[in-house]
Parts: C-alpha cells; sequence; structure tokens
C-alpha cells in the first residue's frame, strides 16, 4: 500500500514539472515507453526488483535502455535510484498516465475480456463510461482468455471485475469459509 501512495506521490511531482516545462505529451510518451519495455522484458522486470543488484547498477542500466527520453523521466529514474524506489518505476508510469489523461480530460477505460469486444457493444459501452465519468473516454480492450467470461472494467483507479473466474473464485473462497 505504501508503495502505491508512493508511486501517486512521484507521478503528482513528475506531472507539476512536466507542466511547468509544457512537456506533458514528451514525459507521457516516455512513461508508455516504460510501461511497454517492462511488460515486454522479463529480465528487466527481475532486475528493478532484485534486492543484489545495486540501485547505481539500475540507474545505469534504465539510462541506457531509455537514452533519448526527455530530462524529466531521466530525472525520475535519478531520483528513484538516489531514493532505493526504482523498483516503483512500473507503478509511477502507470500513475503519471492516468494523472496526465485526467488532466487533459480524457480517459482510458482498460476492458479485459476473453474474446474481442464487437463494434456494437465497444458503442454501447463507450456510450455508458461518458455518462458515467462524464468525461471523453476511449476504450483499450484486452484479450485474456483466463477470465473464462465476463469483463473486468478499469477506469483510473476503479476496476469493476464481472469475469467468470472471480465469481468462481469467489464462491470457492466461500465454500472454503463455510467448511
Amino acid at each position: 500500500m505504501s508503495d502505491s501512495r508512493a508511486a501517486i506521490r512521484y507521478a503528482k511531482a513528475v506531472l507539476d514539472l512536466a507542466v511547468q516545462n509544457k512537456a506533458t505529451d514528451a514525459v507521457e510518451k516516455d512513461m508508455r515507453s516504460i510501461v511497454a519495455t517492462i511488460a515486454d522484458s522479463k529480465e528487466l522486470r527481475a532486475m528493478l526488483a532484485s534486492p543484489v543488484i545495486n540501485g547505481d547498477s539500475k540507474k545505469k542500466a534504465l539510462a541506457a535502455v531509455f537514452e533519448g527520453s526527455d530530462q524529466i523521466t531521466l530525472g525520475l529514474i535519478n531520483t528513484l535510484a538516489a531514493n532505493k524506489r526504482i523498483s516503483i518505476l512500473n507503478e509511477v508510469a502507470l500513475k503519471y498516465i492516468i494523472l496526465n489523461e485526467d488532466l487533459k480530460g480524457e480517459g482510458v477505460a482498460y476492458v479485459t475480456t476473453a474474446v474481442p469486444l464487437s463494434a456494437d457493444l465497444e458503442k454501447k459501452v463507450l456510450k455508458q463510461l461518458a455518462q458515467i465519468t462524464g468525461n471523453e473516454v476511449t476504450i483499450e480492450n484486452k484479450i485474456d482468455e483466463s477470465i473464462i467470461g465476463g469483463f473486468v472494467l478499469r477506469v483510473g483507479d476503479l476496476q469493476y471485475d464481472a469475469s467468470i473466474s472471480n465469481k468462481l473464485n469467489n464462491l470457492k473462497r466461500e465454500f472454503s469459509s463455510s467448511l
């Protein structure tokens, strides 16, 4: 929980700095790159989480991987390394993206389904989300067959899990606790 709060604080500080320097879009591009790179690299995730590798080595590796990024982004990496918080880089990047989208008045709703959304269903979801959030929202559909059916909707920090796998897990917990 404290890592989440720390990530929000770092993300807010980076956003404030980016707004002052009129670099919010460039920093958001960097943050999206960080999230994608960390998601795609098992080795990078392991290096960031490793307590054996020192912060300076992590900082040098990240500076090499994200060479050419905005100075604000590189400053974030340096600050996180100096404060021994480099392991939360991905979470800070995700929080920055959410905060910047909120600042722009747009949001991304992440809808995880077992099969791709049809165009008709996507329009209905967009209409509902616009009414609920009051903002212009775009949908990013992620496919995850492990949820079996239903959907998981995430908008900002809110998540609604209406997946079959979640319902099955809830039933399993109820049966286990009643025994």
